[in-house]
């Protein structure tokens, strides 16, 4: 009764295999399709995108193109080709929304340096002796209302930037049910879709286990630079962090949902089959998604230990105002 139960779900000739690639490949369809949200309303709120490194993005960026060129030459699992598209969609919407506000504040900062400047040569008495009677250092107020202003934050924002520091919320918490809501979003979404016939098996490929061909090694050496890519993407923002000592402008979930997507974008692609000739087709791919893990993992312990420093900062701050 159990087989004939896993054949009636089957019926159009999909093995289990192909099932949880297809899954697991909706799962992370569905995580990178949400990924740009958090760092996009971020950088919206705050109109800047000084908090992401440009480095990073633009080798994530490259690393995204070779994936996906290598991924059509390869002709890897439907999901993880589809992915590789849309990642470099992805990509060029992040990368475009931070060129403009970078461009924009630049514009900013030059005129508002020019009208300082105007203003003091015309002002100069006036602001020598506003000068020795102010307390305090210089910019002090701007600073103290820039805090006060960071503090009042809406709870969506602090939830979704991750720089949540009321002592009643846990954006952690916040944050893992958002991704138990992905992972419930792309089972549906595949189980819809089989439904539909969209998962509709064609017929096997004779010349599977033909040799190589120059197509097929041009499609592995793409395959390799990707993933020499991917695994170097994130050092420029670990970097960053870590001389600013600061996360600030990062959105924590944007993090979480890379982590979702190269998680099951890693299980798509090995459940997908298990053949050694595939299974070696696929290192890169598997290396690319899965062994930024580790990176993101190093991202997320500087979001921890740089926003106990932020609080405690502000902490002393309050304390001597």
């Amino acid at each position: 009764m159990e087989t004939n139960l896993v054949d009636m779900s089957l019926s159009r000739d999909l093995s289990v295999n192909e099932a949880l690639s297809g899954v697991f490949g909706s799962i992370s369809l569905t995580a990178w399709i949400c990924l740009l949200i958090p760092q996009l309303i971020t950088n919206f709120k705050a109109k800047s995108a000084e908090g992401l490194s440009m480095v990073f993005l633009a080798v994530w960026l490259f690393g995204d193109i070779a994936n996906l060129s290598g991924a059509l030459v390869t002709g890897l699992a439907p999901t993880a080709t589809a992915l590789a598209g849309y990642f470099c969609i992805s990509d060029i919407i992040l990368i475009g929304q931070c060129v403009y506000y970078n461009a924009s504040n630049a514009r900013k900062a030059r005129h508002r340096s020019l009208s300082t400047e105007t203003e003091a040569s015309e002002d100069e008495p006036l602001l020598r002796r506003r000068r020795t009677s102010s307390a305090g250092l210089p910019g002090s107020h701007r600073r103290h209302s820039v805090h006060h202003s960071e503090s009042n934050l809406d709870p969506i924002k602090r939830v979704v930037t991750g720089e949540d520091e009321t002592p009643d919320s846990n954006p952690w918490l916040h944050n893992t049910l958002g991704i138990a809501a992905i992972w419930i979003v792309g089972a549906a979404g595949w189980f819809l879709s089989y439904k539909v016939g969209a998962w509709d098996k064609p017929q096997p490929d004779s010349e599977s286990n033909a040799e190589p061909t120059p197509l097929a090694i041009g499609g592995m050496v793409l395959g390799y630079a990707s993933a020499v890519c991917y695994l170097c993407a994130r050092i420029p923002q670990i970097i960053k962090n870590y001389r600013e000592k600061s996360c600030e402008g990062l959105a924590l979930l944007f993090f979480l949902l890379s982590l979702t997507g190269n998680l099951t974008y890693g299980l798509s692609v090995f459940s997908y089959s298990q053949d050694a000739n595939y299974i070696t087709k696929a290192i890169p791919w598997l290396l690319g998604s899965l062994g930024t893990i580790v990176e993101d993992c190093i991202i997320f312990y500087q979001f921890k230990i740089y926003s106990s420093k932020r609080g405690t900062k502000t902490d002393d701050a309050q304390e001597t105002a």
